[in-house]
């Protein structure tokens, strides 16, 4: 017996002595240990979609219910949608563009959107939807008595936890999405021996489905409708109990521990190529981990997650110490806006969310991350480009996640060659276009209804998160790289601007204001994001000292583009006729785009056009969707008014169903945003707003706090990056900023400014400058 404890003894040391090297080794130079313990939870299992958790690795997402009797996951691999490889183009489209225009000039609105609508489309005119995969089902005899429920998802290690108790025996299970092992593990335990039973199986919701048991594991396939993509997925169990087959499911029995590997894959490879062999990759996937423990297999999950989650801190003073369920939480903030620590988990989760939708070599975040459990998602779950897709990516870079950017530029990549297509056939010009809303197989024609299809600014918007990622990385390779795709966009506006007969100036036509107002010449954002591309191609041209004599004619262009005007009610002009009505409410505010995420309209360069822009939102009003209140929250934090901004946020952050039944923009109790439905972009939108508080680095100096809302005295920040290639540590006390730390990445020239105060200095890549709340040199 002694023998026996002596070994057991030992093994505990050894095991410890693993943890902690594993966990307390010194981290790498950018890597932050995190404090603040940020935690989904709550008391009851998910009933509804929208309460269960989600869990993902950019390409295998899953939902959790964490039920007690039965246990429910469903499943998406991000590659499954309906359709086949298909050139959207409509063909001899171009044909009709001067009529078109000449409608426009002439006042016919009606009839440029009925010739339009024939005409100048897509073919076929709707794009294809999203698809979920599949469902896991674990059921639990005898578990109806139960006590203890817990149910948890721990961002610091993006693990799902469910626990609870039944006749003085805990049962807990662990769930997560690897990106190291592409896989879905899910763990199970009971506290005492032989107490864990349970029956496991696959299935999906579409038509065309089979299972396959065999003595471990169970394969599903799926077939699309309407299409050639199909799908494999297999789930094999490890326990130390019976496993048996019994009526196509698996049963376990007699266990106290069982772990379960899930993975799936599908034909696609890209948007030309459905030659792939799921059949093949998802058992050579398995086969990679069917050796490994599952402790082996989680501490591999951590390393991967918690090297790009450890990187950025956000505290609002006594973080994370709710003991309140989350879905208690977004209610009491809605009567009372005094939990500033959700509002720091808030940010947290978009991070996780984006860690767990947007990595290296995936596809980017749909309108629903990676997440979707119907065969006819709203919006079809796709890309939508006039603000959707790009609010997904507006907090990448400053809240230090670069690489899951990537996914996006590999996007537009694959846009510009359907987007060559498209230009030249519906325009009869050279480069790359991209219209409102772009599926799998990569859409780039106009889609829906001509009043909303046909809107221009695509190719620009995406562009600028190239030059943005250029300006927070100062990455010259990268920039060398991807500057094609900006010189083509740019390439394409010069050869499509078209000279308004009423004003004399280069104007977009036809085009719109998303989504409001139908087709029409000259629409104030098409404008301010031209004007926006050809600025960063000239400068990017320079950077890289090349193609010069393409760029220099951009100059005498931009010049001559429509300018912002002002309009008799002093807003800023959606439209290049002053007819905006004062009294729309619309969720757009498509014309600030040069406010926010743009920077054209500022208070130093043009403080009557941002004064025209604010009242323009004031007209717009306060309510919204859940995207649209976190794009005025991103307004009013450039406003500089961040008690506005945090006024908006509390509406975010309210719950999305009422007691009356109704939904609203706000959010549901996993805390994804509600437009209603679910839409992912405000998540990412509102932490984006957040960030612009404390931070702003648009205007070639980095602002600190310049937006602070009241609500928020106190805080730190750690690992928030600027542009320039600068990463800054501050804490504020009070409303007032105390220390700060600055980290050059390149050795840019930086510009700190705090209130009426600021510093210029130079730096050298690789060192750190610290400053007291005053802005004077420290050690």
């Amino acid at each position: 017996m002694k023998i026996k404890n002596h070994i057991a003894i030992q093994k505990f040391l050894v095991i410890t002595l693993c943890f902690t090297l594993m966990f307390c080794a010194k981290p790498k130079a950018d890597v932050v240990e995190p404090k603040a313990e940020f935690k989904l939870q709550y008391t009851e299992a998910a009933e509804k979609w929208t309460e269960a958790l989600p869990l993902g690795n950019g390409s295998l997402g899953a939902m959790v219910y964490g039920g007690v009797t039965q246990e429910h996951i469903q499943f998406n691999e991000e590659t499954l949608w309906r359709g086949q490889p298909h050139n959207y183009v409509h063909e001899g489209a171009s044909a009709y563009l001067d009529t078109i225009r000449t409608l426009l000039d002439t006042g016919k609105q009606l009839q440029a959107q009925k010739i339009a609508q024939e005409h100048f489309m897509s073919d076929p005119i709707k794009q294809i939807h999203y698809q979920p995969f599949g469902d896991v089902f674990i059921d639990f005899k005898n578990h109806e008595n139960f006590s203890n429920y817990k149910r948890e998802l721990d961002l610091n290690t993006a693990i799902n936890t469910v626990s609870y108790t039944v006749n003085d025996v805990q049962y807990t299970r662990e769930v997560f999405s690897s990106f190291p092992d592409q896989i879905i593990a899910i763990n199970l335990t009971s506290s005492k021996d032989k107490n864990l039973a349970f029956d496991l199986w696959l299935d999906a919701i579409h038509e065309d489905k089979s299972v396959i048991t065999s003595n471990d594991s169970q394969t599903l396939v799926v077939k699309v409708k309407d299409g050639v993509l199909r799908g494999v997925s297999t789930l094999k169990i490890k326990t130390n109990g019976k496993i048996t087959n019994v009526d196509g499911k698996l049963q376990v029995t007699e266990a106290s521990q069982a772990t379960v590997y899930l993975t799936a894959a599908t034909n696609y490879i890209n948007f030309e190529d459905v030659s792939g062999q799921p059949e093949h990759k998802v058992p050579e996937t398995l086969a990679k981990v069917e050796d490994s423990s599952f402790d082996a297999v989680k501490a591999k999950h951590l390393e991967d997650y918690q090297a790009l989650y450890n990187r950025f801190q956000l505290s609002f003073g006594d973080n994370g110490k709710s003991k309140n369920p989350t879905n208690q939480r977004i209610s009491d903030f809605s009567m009372t806006p005094n939990d500033p620590q959700l509002v720091a988990l808030y940010v947290a989760y978009a991070r996780y969310l984006t860690i767990a939708s947007s990595r290296p070599g995936t596809l980017p975040a749909t309108l629903q991350g990676i997440w979707n459990d119907k065969l006819t998602p709203p919006w079809f779950s796709s890309y939508t480009t006039n603000i959707n897709l790009e609010m997904n990516y507006w907090p990448v870079e400053m809240y230090n996640l670069s690489e899951c950017h990537e996914p996006l530029f590999d996007f537009i990549e694959d846009i510009s060659v359907t987007g060559a297509k498209v230009a030249k056939a519906h325009y009869d010009a050279e480069g790359w276009i991209v219209h409102h809303n772009v599926d799998i197989w990569r859409g780039a024609a106009p889609v829906n209804a001509s009043h909303h299809g046909i809107w221009l600014g695509g190719a620009a918007w995406l562009s600028s998160h190239i030059w943005e990622h250029y300006l927070f990385t100062q990455d010259k390779e990268f920039l060398e790289e991807r500057y094609p795709l900006m010189r083509n966009a740019a390439l394409f506006y010069s050869q499509f601007l078209y000279e308004d007969p009423n004003t004399g100036f280069l104007i977009s036509s036809p085009s719109n204001s998303p989504e409001i107002g139908g087709l029409v010449a000259g629409p104030t954002m098409d404008h301010q994001l031209i004007r926006a591309l050809f600025k960063s191609t000239i400068a990017a041209s320079k950077i890289l000292n090349s193609d010069l004599e393409f760029t220099s004619s951009l100059e005498p262009l931009m010049a001559k583009i429509a300018p912002n005007q002002i309009g008799k009610h002093g807003q800023l002009q959606e439209w290049m006729q002053d007819i905006d009505d004062p009294e729309s409410h619309h969720r757009h505010v498509s014309h600030l785009w040069a406010v926010h995420p743009g920077n054209e309209i500022n208070y130093e360069d043009t403080p009557e056009l941002m004064q025209a822009a604010k009242q323009s939102l004031e007209y717009r009003g306060d309510n919204g969707t859940g995207w649209s209140l976190a794009w005025k929250i991103n307004f009013w934090s450039r406003f500089r008014d961040g008690d506005h901004a945090y006024k908006l946020l509390h509406k975010l952050l309210s719950p999305a169903e009422r007691e009356d039944g109704k939904v609203g923009g706000g959010s549901y109790p996993n805390l994804f945003d509600a437009h209603p439905p679910f839409q992912i972009d405000g998540n990412f939108g509102g932490a984006s707003g957040i960030l612009e508080m404390i931070l702003q680095s648009q205007l070639d100096k980095i602002e600190l706090l310049p937006a602070l809302p009241t609500a928020l005295p106190e805080g730190t920040v750690k690992g928030i990056v600027a542009r320039g290639g600068f990463e800054l540590s501050f804490s504020w006390e009070a409303g007032k900023l105390k220390d700060v730390s600055v980290s050059s990445k390149s050795g840019m020239p930086c510009v700190l400014k705090y209130g009426d105060k600021s510093i210029e200095f130079e730096t050298e890549a690789g060192k750190t400058y610290n400053f007291d709340g005053l802005l004077n040199k420290k050690s």
